[in-house]
């Protein structure tokens, strides 16, 4: 099973969102940490899935040691997402 990298990002006004940054445009969110988790390993399966479908190439993982030196990602947590695909 592949990990990717998920930057989670939260401002006082919003709740906890996930984005990718092998997958540009994919983001999700949940009020809690632990939701936004799940509904991050969800969002990335679903997202992989519709790559698979339409027969288009679907990116490995960007260390999380490069993504960490970028400077377009302060501030952020890192975390890694189970890719399960069916």
């Amino acid at each position: 099973m592949q990990q990717y990298v998920g930057l989670i990002h939260k401002t006082e006004a919003s709740d906890y969102g996930v984005s990718f940054p092998d997958f540009p445009g994919l983001i999700t969110a949940g009020a809690t940490i632990a939701e936004a988790r799940d509904l991050a390993e969800q969002a990335l399966a679903f997202h992989v899935n519709g790559m698979i479908e339409d027969a288009a190439p679907v990116p490995k993982p960007t260390p999380i040691r490069r993504i960490e030196a970028d400077p377009d990602h302060p501030d952020r947590t890192f975390i890694l997402v189970q890719l399960n695909i069916s």
